[in-house]
């Protein structure tokens, strides 16, 4: 069991997403950026090892516009070695990467010109992966997108064009469930006609459900992971109890949180926390963890790897 935390470490003063407006972009700004993002992220990865911190998602404006037709710089060569050295150094430390394309990446659109643009977004997040030499057990992570009217017409469109994507791509995709359109069952069925694995969603499966317990879609989601997938991710919150329904908590409620591994006891998970103050609830999570064994395994193993 792997604590994360995504994209963002509030206690380094550096950020490994930062952008520009893109009608400035050209390849000298591009260049540099990317060189910056990319030294920060070296920077929290350090950080995170020291805490015991084994999982993070990387923002997915590290390479800022990759996959836009204005971006023409050859990143992939220029970088190819810096992001073999981190991916060497994710790897010996035992860190689990994952990424979450923004909400414009729509596989099931009726529209041809957005599904063209989610996937070569989704072939840039892949090809990132791969350049860090991290394998299947890296995931990308989406929802399945809009209802259009007919959900079982949208569920039926994300699979027929997630069944064209190429394997690159496909080796580290999940799905995962949302709070208003789609469900932890909804995924499963896809997963049935597909064999992609779902990410459960905790928090967005408390918003929104067909009154299945969460023990359950705990299974039932970790079944539809393979060998070669590594441990199921899951993403967990709480409430924030000045928000409307589906509001993040801005800090870890850690009664809830205490709840949740107990439920949870009899499966291992990577838990990423979408929580607002990142790092911060991630350290508050793993000083309830310390004697857990499933957190005391993942920590075990970066000690013997090291």
């Amino acid at each position: 069991m792997r604590i994360g935390y995504p994209c963002i470490n509030r206690r380094l003063d550096c950020t490994s997403a930062k952008k520009f407006r893109l009608a400035s972009f050209n390849d000298e700004r591009f260049f540099a950026t990317v060189s910056s993002n990319l030294s920060c992220f070296r920077q929290i990865l350090a950080w995170n090892v020291t805490q015991d911190i084994l999982f993070f998602r990387i923002s997915s404006d590290i390479i800022p516009f990759a996959s836009h037709p204005v971006c023409r710089a050859p990143w992939q060569e220029y970088f190819s070695e810096e992001l073999g050295h981190i991916g060497h150094s994710i790897r010996d430390a035992g860190i689990r990467i994952s990424m979450h394309p923004d909400q414009f990446i729509i596989l099931n659109s009726p529209d041809e010109r957005i599904v063209s643009r989610s996937v070569d977004e989704l072939a840039y997040h892949a090809t990132l992966l791969d350049l860090m030499g991290l394998g299947t057990q890296a995931k990308i992570q989406l929802h399945v997108g809009g209802h259009y009217g007919d959900s079982q017409e949208s569920i039926a469109r994300f699979v027929r064009v997630y069944d064209t994507l190429d394997t690159a791509i496909r080796r580290h995709l999940v799905i995962e469930n949302d709070e208003t359109r789609f469900s932890a069952t909804d995924c499963l069925e896809i997963s049935e006609q597909t064999g992609i694995p779902v990410l459960l969603d905790v928090f967005h499966h408390a918003c929104y459900n067909n009154g299945e317990e969460t023990g359950d879609m705990l299974d039932a989601t970790g079944r539809t992971w393979g060998a070669d997938d590594g441990i199921p991710m899951v993403d967990y919150s709480s409430q924030h109890p000045a928000k409307r329904p589906g509001g993040h908590a801005e800090h870890i409620d850690l009664s809830d949180f205490r709840q949740f591994l107990e439920l949870s006891q009899p499966f291992d998970r990577d838990i990423m926390l979408e929580i607002k103050d990142k790092e911060t609830s991630a350290l508050a999570a793993i000083s309830l963890l310390q004697k857990d064994p499933r957190f005391e395994r993942a920590i075990g193993k970066r000690v013997r790897s090291g």
